[in-house]
């Protein structure tokens, strides 16, 4: 068992990250069973240095936070194209010294869409941010509701929990083109 967790040994711990080259939000849950216990979550900031300097931040922050809570996976969104090649390009390059400090690490990295993400955590794949903030506190019983981005990275790690302990199969659910779709039966 893990040092002060309540959940029993098979549990494991997730970090969820949801990237951005200014703010990456991450947040660590312990789930068994149906069973999630908030970790930690936060923020790293990269500043306004150079892009070189500024991924370097990302990628010694996501070490960091490996290091001091050791999960056993992690989940990050993906990025979506949006009007602006360019930011898509930068949130690309974000993401990709993220997912090397992940792979530097030794984790397991599964990737959620931003509509899977609100569809396993609200059940609606086009909640506002707000509604998303609002459940991850739910969820987890949290006192407040966190930060925007570090309530995106909780979600993103309770999608994986749901996904990754059958959640979603056991309720009939399977991931198709992006989104959460029902099983036929």
């Amino acid at each position: 068992m893990r040092q002060g967790a309540t959940l029993p040994e098979n549990s494991i711990r997730i970090l969820g990250i949801d990237p951005g080259l200014r703010t990456t939000g991450f947040g660590i849950i312990d789930a068994s069973g149906q069973t999630r216990r908030y970790v930690a979550s936060g923020c790293i900031k990269s500043g306004e240095g150079s892009l070189p300097e500024r991924l370097g931040v990302l990628l010694e922050g996501i070490t960091a936070i490996c290091a001091q809570h050791q999960p056993d996976c992690a989940a990050i969104e993906q990025v979506f194209v949006n009007v602006n090649p360019q930011s898509t390009l930068l949130l690309g390059q974000a993401r990709g010294a993220l997912i090397a400090g992940l792979v530097l690490a030794k984790l397991p990295v599964a990737e959620y869409t931003a509509l899977q993400v609100k569809q396993a955590v609200v059940g609606n794949g086009h909640a506002a941010k707000e509604q998303v903030s609002h459940m991850v506190q739910r969820l987890l019983s949290l006192a407040g509701e966190p930060q925007a981005d570090a309530a995106d990275a909780l979600a993103c790690a309770l999608t994986h929990a749901n996904h990754a302990t059958g959640g979603l199969a056991s309720v009939g659910m399977k991931s198709r083109r992006g989104r959460w779709v029902s099983i036929p039966k």
